[in-house]
C-alpha cells in the first residue's frame, strides 16, 4: 500500500507539472481519505469520481447530483480543483469553450489508475456478483417473452439479419460438413489438462446426432473402435452443466464467466473458425463487425471525439443478455446451421450458492460463440433501430452506405449520432441494457476498445494492473511493473519514472534495451545499452534478467497423440507439434522464475 501511495504521489506531481496546478491540497485529501477508508478510495472512489467527470463532459456541465462523496466550492469540486478548473468554469460549473485536453488527461489518469488492480474481491461482492447473474436470467427470461410477443418486431429482426447475414450464414452451412474442431487454451468444466482433452471421455447425444463422436474424437475410422468404447454419451437430461466462476476484475466486483465443457468447447471452437474464415472474406461485413481488430473502433472514436458525428454505447451485462432466442431467430432460414448452434451450446450452468440451473441466455463469457453471435445480435438491433429511423424498410443499399459509420466489436458499438436515440430504443425493446454512464454522443468524448479520445486528442490512461513488486520471487508483479514503467516513460512522466525505476533496480539489473529485446529492461529515447557481442552474431547483448517459463509435465501418447498432430493447423502450431516437446508438457506456465543472463540488447 505504501508503494502504492508513493507511486500515486509521483504521478501527482507530474500531472500538476503537466498542466501548471498545485497539487499539495490534492495530495493531503487523498492521503486523508486513504487512511480513512483503505485501498478503495483508489480503486472504488477514485473510479467514480472518474465516471461522473466523464459524464459532466457529455452533460457540458457538473451536476450537483454527481460527486456526491466530494465537497464542492461553487459549481465545481474542491478535489482535483486545480485541473477541474481547466475544463469546467467554476461558478456555474459549465463546460468552457475551450478546455484543457492535458488536465482532460491528468483528471482520468489520477482517478483511473487503479480502477483495475488484480486483487480479489470480498466475499460479499463475489456473492452479489453470483446473485446478479441469476437475477440477469430472469430478466433475459421476461424481455425475451417481450418481444416475442410482437409479431411485427419478430418479423423485422428476422428481415434484417437475413439481410445482413443471409450470405455469411449460406456459406457457414456449405462448410459445417468439413468442420474441423480445436481445442482452446482455456480451461474446461471437468478440469482437464491440456493434453488431457485429447482424450476426452465424455460427448453429448445432441452433438451425436449432427456430429458423431467417432469420427471427431478420432484421428481415423479405422483406428476409431479401438478407444472410444469408452466414451459417455450424455443425455439431455444428464449433460455436464457449464462451471460459472469469477475472476478479477475490479476490486468492486469480479467478472463472471462460464468454463465449458471439453466436447462443446471442441465443437465451438471449429464453428467459429469457420465464421471468422468467412465473415472476414464478406466485403460488407467485414467493415461493420470484427472478433480480431479493435483499431478500427479506436480510430472511429476518434473521429467521433473530433466530428460529433459518431455516438460510442456501452452495454452493460452484454453477453449474458444475449438470449437464445435471439441467436434463435436470426438462424430460423438455416436449419441445419441452427441445429449444429444448439448442439454446440450448454443448456445449464452449476453457479456457486445456487445449484444447477437451465439458461435463457446463449452462452455467457468463456464459450468459443458468445463473442461472434453477440455481435451479431447487436449488429441486427442496430440496424432495426435504424431501419426504425428511417421509417421505411433497410435496403443493402443503406447498409453499404453506413460502412465506417457503425461498428461493432462485442459490445462496443459505434453509430451515427443521428440515429443514436432510435438505436437506444430498439436495444432496450430487445433486453438490453445500455451503460450510459459509459455511452457518449452530445458532448466531444469518445470511447471504445480501450482507447479514450477528447476532440481528437488521445486521454487514454495507464493502468496499473498488479500491485508493485517487493521481493524478486513477486514474478508476475516485476514484469507488469516494467510494462507500467515504460509507458509512463512514453507519456513523459517523468518523476513517476524515476520512482519505478528505483524500486525495480533494487530487485533485478534494470539496463535500457530495445522494445523488441527479451530482458525486462527500460525503455529509452536515448537508445539501448549494450555490455558486448555476441560472440556468434556480432549483435549486441546486455547482462538482464528475463522471465523463465516453465510448462506443467502432460504426457500424452498413442491415438491421443496421433489426434492432436492432425488436428494441428498450418504456422506456429504445427511447428510446435513437429519440433517441440508439447507431448510431454503442455498447458500454462506452473511457475515462473526470473534469471539474469546475456541477451539482445535490441
Amino acid at each position: 500500500m505504501k508503494s502504492l501511495m508513493l507511486l500515486l504521489t509521483s504521478v501527482l506531481h507530474d500531472m500538476g507539472t503537466l498542466c501548471c496546478v498545485s497539487t499539495s491540497q490534492d495530495l493531503k485529501t487523498i492521503q486523508a481519505r486513504v487512511k480513512h477508508e483503505g485501498i478503495s478510495f483508489l480503486t472504488i472512489t477514485l473510479p467514480d469520481f472518474a465516471k461522473d467527470f466523464e459524464r459532466s463532459l457529455e452533460l457540458g456541465k457538473v451536476d450537483h447530483s454527481l460527486f456526491h462523496a466530494f465537497a464542492f466550492r461553487g459549481g465545481l469540486p474542491l478535489f482535483l480543483g486545480g485541473f477541474l478548473d481547466l475544463v469546467f468554469d467554476r461558478g456555474d460549473g459549465r463546460l468552457l469553450a475551450e478546455p484543457s485536453e492535458d488536465a482532460i488527461y491528468a483528471v482520468r489518469q489520477l482517478s483511473l489508475m487503479f480502477g483495475k488492480i488484480k486483487l480479489e474481491c470480498r466475499d460479499d461482492r463475489r456473492a452479489a456478483a453470483f446473485a446478479q447473474f441469476i437475477e440477469c436470467e430472469l430478466d433475459v427470461i421476461k424481455s425475451t417473452g417481450n418481444f416475442l410477443r410482437n409479431d411485427e418486431l419478430v418479423h423485422q429482426y428476422q428481415r434484417v439479419s437475413t439481410l445482413l447475414f443471409g450470405h455469411l450464414f449460406d456459406q457457414c452451412t456449405k462448410r459445417l460438413a468439413w468442420l474441423l474442431p480445436k481445442h482452446g487454451p482455456g480451461s474446461t468444466a471437468e478440469r482437464l489438462t491440456s493434453n488431457g482433452k485429447y482424450v476426452q471421455t465424455e460427448w453429448t447425444d445432441r452433438l451425436e446426432m449432427l456430429f458423431p463422436h467417432k469420427r471427431y474424437l478420432s484421428s481415423s475410422r479405422e483406428l476409431s473402435d479401438l478407444r472410444l468404447t469408452c466414451v459417455n454419451i450424455r443425455e439431455p437430461w444428464n449433460e455436464r452443466p457449464v462451471r460459472v466462476i469469477d475472476v478479477p476484475k475490479t476490486l468492486k466486483t469480479p467478472r463472471i464467466i462460464a468454463i465449458e465443457p471439453a466436447c462443446m468447447m471442441f465443437m465451438q471452437q471449429g464453428l467459429l473458425e469457420i465464421i471468422t474464415e468467412e465473415l472476414n472474406r464478406d466485403y460488407i461485413l467485414k467493415p461493420l463487425l470484427s472478433s480480431l481488430d479493435q483499431i478500427p473502433n479506436q480510430e472511429m472514436a476518434r473521429i467521433g471525439s473530433l466530428t460529433g458525428n459518431l455516438a460510442t454505447l456501452d452495454l452493460s451485462e452484454a453477453s449474458d443478455r444475449v438470449s437464445n432466442q435471439h441467436v434463435r431467430l436470426m438462424l430460423s432460414n438455416w436449419d441445419y446451421l441452427d441445429q449444429a448452434v444448439q448442439a454446440m451450446r450448454s443448456r445449464k450452468a452449476d453457479v456457486p450458492g445456487h445449484g444447477v440451473i437451465h439458461l435463457a441466455k446463449f452462452a455467457s463469457m468463456g464459450s468459443a460463440l458468445c463473442f461472434a453471435f453477440e455481435a451479431m445480435v447487436f449488429l441486427t438491433v442496430i440496424f432495426v433501430g435504424i431501419e426504425q429511423e428511417l421509417r421505411r424498410p433497410l435496403t443493402l443499399k443503406d447498409v453499404k452506405r453506413l460502412r465506417g459509420q457503425v461498428r461493432v466489436y462485442g459490445d462496443d458499438i459505434i453509430v451515427p449520432v443521428k440515429f443514436t436515440r432510435s438505436v437506444l430504443m430498439s436495444l432496450e425493446t430487445f433486453g438490453f441494457k445500455v451503460n450510459m454512464r459509459k455511452s457518449f454522443w452530445s458532448g466531444k468524448f469518445r470511447e471504445s476498445c480501450g482507447k479514450e479520445y477528447y476532440n481528437g486528442h488521445d486521454v487514454s490512461i495507464t493502468r496499473v494492473r498488479r500491485m508493485l513488486p517487493t521481493s524478486r520471487r513477486h514474478v508476475d508483479e516485476i514484469v507488469s511493473a516494467v510494462k507500467l514503467r515504460n509507458h509512463l516513460y512514453k507519456r513523459g512522466m517523468w518523476r513517476s519514472v524515476r520512482y519505478l525505476d528505483s524500486l525495480l533496480e533494487d530487485l533485478i539489473p534494470f539496463p535500457a534495451v530495445g522494445e523488441l529485446s527479451s530482458a525486462l529492461g527500460k525503455f529509452s529515447f536515448l537508445g539501448y545499452q549494450t555490455d558486448k557481442l555476441d560472440s556468434d552474431t556480432q549483435s549486441p547483448v546486455v547482462k538482464a534478467a528475463v522471465v523463465k517459463h516453465r510448462l506443467p509435465v502432460d504426457k500424452l501418447d498413442d491415438y491421443g497423440a496421433l489426434l492432436k498432430f492432425f488436428l494441428k493447423r498450418e504456422g506456429p502450431e504445427m511447428d510446435l507439434v513437429v519440433n517441440g516437446d508439447h507431448l510431454e508438457r503442455a498447458g500454462r506456465p506452473v511457475s515462473v522464475d526470473i534469471k539474469t543472463r546475456f541477451v539482445s540488447s535490441y
